[in-house]
C-alpha cells in the first residue's frame, strides 16, 4: 500500500517556535514534538524548562535566546539552525505583547512597541526563514493573532491593529509563495488563552467570569486546544489550507 506524505507527521522536519518560554509556546513545542518535529525555542527569556519538556517526548531540541525585534538577532538564529540541522521548515510567530489602555492615554511609544512586538517580529523571522523553506519546496509559516480583531474590544486600538496586520501578511505572503510549497495562515485566539506571568500564567478570574458566558464552550481556552491546531497547520495534510485564519476562542467570535 502506497504511504502518503500526510501519514508520516513532521518526523525530521525542523520547527522554530517564537516565544516559547512559557505558556501557549512551551504547549505548541511539546505538540511539535510528538509529531517527530526538531524544535527550536526561540526567546528572549530563560526557555530551559520548556526545553527539558521537550526532551522528555524524546524530541531534540535547541534553545536559543532571540529578540526577535532584533534583526542581527533574528539572522543569527536562522543561520545556527540551518549550520545544526540544514533546514527549517516550520515558524510557529507566538511571541507578541498584550497590554490594555485607553486610547486617549496611549502614547507613540506604546504604539510603536506593540507594532514592534507584535507585526514587525513576523516581518524579520519570516524574512529569514523563507529561503530555507523555498529550496526545500516545503514550509508552514504560523502566526498567533487575536479574536479582539472580530469583536473590537475596547481599549486595545494598539493591539488590535497589530493583531489585524497578522492576518494581512498571511493573506497577501500566501499568494506569493503557495507556489514554492508553503503556507502561511493565522490563529486568533480568546483572551483565555493569553498568558499572564504575574497572575501564574492566566488572566484573571474577573475577566473568565465576563468572557466564558459569551462562549458556546464554557470553559476557558488552554494551550494544548490552540497547540493543536497549530499542529494541524504545520502537517503536510494541511498543504491546500493558505492565506486563512482560524478562529479558536471557544465561540466567542462567530467568524
Amino acid at each position: 500500500m502506497q504511504i502518503h506524505e500526510y501519514e508520516r507527521g513532521l518526523q525530521g522536519r525542523v520547527a522554530i517556535i517564537t516565544g516559547a518560554a512559557v505558556g501557549n509556546g512551551r504547549a505548541f513545542c511539546e505538540r511539535l514534538a510528538e509529531e517527530g518535529a526538531i524544535i527550536v525555542i526561540a526567546d528572549i527569556a530563560d526557555a530551559s524548562e520548556t526545553a527539558r519538556a521537550v526532551e522528555a517526548t524524546g524530541a531534540k531540541v535547541l534553545s536559543l535566546k532571540v529578540d526577535a525585534t532584533n534583526p542581527d538577532d533574528v539572522k543569527r538564529m536562522a543561520q545556527t539552525v540551518l549550520k545544526e540541522f540544514g533546514r527549517i521548515d516550520i515558524l510557529v510567530h507566538n511571541v507578541g505583547k498584550y497590554e490594555e489602555e485607553p486610547f486617549e492615554l496611549l502614547s507613540f511609544d506604546q504604539w510603536r512597541q506593540m507594532l514592534d512586538l507584535n507585526l514587525n517580529s513576523l516581518f524579520l523571522t519570516t524574512k529569514a526563514v523563507l529561503p530555507s523553506m523555498k529550496e526545500k519546496g516545503f514550509g508552514r509559516i504560523i502566526a498567533l493573532s487575536s479574536d479582539t480583531v472580530w469583536l473590537g474590544t475596547p481599549y486595545l486600538t494598539h493591539y488590535v491593529t497589530a493583531k489585524m496586520g497578522v492576518i494581512g501578511f498571511v493573506r497577501s505572503l500566501a499568494s506569493e509563495i503557495g507556489k514554492y510549497g508553503i503556507t502561511a495562515n493565522a490563529i486568533t485566539v480568546g483572551l483565555t488563552a493569553i498568558q499572564r506571568p504575574e497572575q501564574g500564567g492566566r488572566v484573571s478570574s474577573s475577566i473568565l467570569e465576563h468572557i466564558l458566558p459569551t462562549q458556546s464552550v464554557q470553559r476557558g481556552d488552554e494551550p494544548h486546544d490552540i497547540a493543536n491546531v497549530v499542529t494541524f497547520l504545520a502537517l503536510p495534510a494541511s498543504g491546500i489550507i493558505n492565506g486563512q485564519t482560524l478562529n479558536v476562542d471557544g465561540g466567542v467570535a462567530r467568524h
